[in-house]
């Protein structure tokens, strides 16, 4: 699932293959870019913006652009070596293709993909809160920003990335275990909220160099969470059934929140 951390690792990768490289073609199957060509287009980095990715290029021309692309469920970016086949997706799933001497890369299921002036990035990502993995990290912000709706929910104030840039479904779910702290618990009466940003932070940096995203330290597959996609399956630490229900509001999408009401006690989804 790709939360901040994935997104993160994506950036790394492709920044790595494409940094500095001259792009000797691009392929852009999307309406709002099919006549877009980069060829000729130095990428001068590659970065991440919470959920977001960003391809920064120098076009011969026009100077600065910035290529951004959002994951969301199901994108990813893939790097293949000079033609070798493009394994892993469907054909049919391909939305932009960068190549260069060395390398091509595809991105597949790739959503909100928007080609605008460096300079005018902060249209498309300024919005967001402090970005867990950023170099620019401000616990303070974070911390003000969650704490701004005290009669919130705080796993939808986790989620909401206009407080925090980085967090999904996954991470939202596992923190609120490790802190012991029901998910639909008010802001307001959450014990010690730096504890839990800093605990976010913490598990996106421990794994942001891996593909798997784990809380438990165990990689092994069904192993990874505590309660995660582990709905009435027994919680590793008090055997009580692990619960499933929908939350969400007006800020975020619905999603299924897991929890352990023994643990976790305090107010409950149905």
């Amino acid at each position: 699932m790709p939360e901040g951390d994935t997104v993160w690792l994506h950036a790394k990768r492709l920044h790595e293959a494409l940094t500095g490289s001259t792009l000797t073609g691009s392929d852009f199957r999307l309406p709002q870019l099919a006549t877009t060509d980069l060829t000729g287009s130095t990428v001068r980095e590659v970065v991440s913006r919470g959920k977001h990715l960003l391809i920064r290029v120098n076009t011969p021309d026009d100077g600065d652009w910035s290529l951004r692309s959002h994951l969301r469920m199901d994108g990813t970016w893939r790097v293949f070596a000079p033609g070798a086949r493009w394994t892993g997706r469907p054909a049919h799933t391909i939305r932009v293709v960068l190549t260069t001497a060395g390398v091509t890369a595809v991105g597949f299921h790739l959503h909100d993909v928007e080609l605008v002036p460096t300079g005018r990035e902060d249209e498309l990502v300024g919005h967001l809160g402090p970005d867990l993995l950023g170099p620019g990290w401000d616990p303070v912000e974070a911390v003000r920003r969650v704490a701004s709706q005290p009669d919130r929910e705080i796993a939808t104030a986790l989620m909401d990335q206009r407080n925090l840039a980085g967090i999904g479904n996954f991470y939202k779910c596992e923190i609120c275990f490790l802190r012991g702290t029901s998910p639909w618990t008010p802001v307001r009466d959450v014990k010690d909220l730096p504890a839990m940003v800093d605990l976010a932070r913490r598990l996106l940096l421990a794994n942001r160099e891996r593909w798997a995203q784990v809380t438990t330290g165990d990689l092994r597959a069904g192993q990874n969470a505590y309660v995660f996609e582990r709905g009435g399956r027994p919680c590793r630490r008090c055997r009580t059934p692990i619960r499933r229900a929908r939350q969400g509001g007006d800020l975020v999408d619905d999603r299924v929140t897991y929890w352990c009401p023994t643990c976790q006690p305090g107010p409950s989804g149905r």
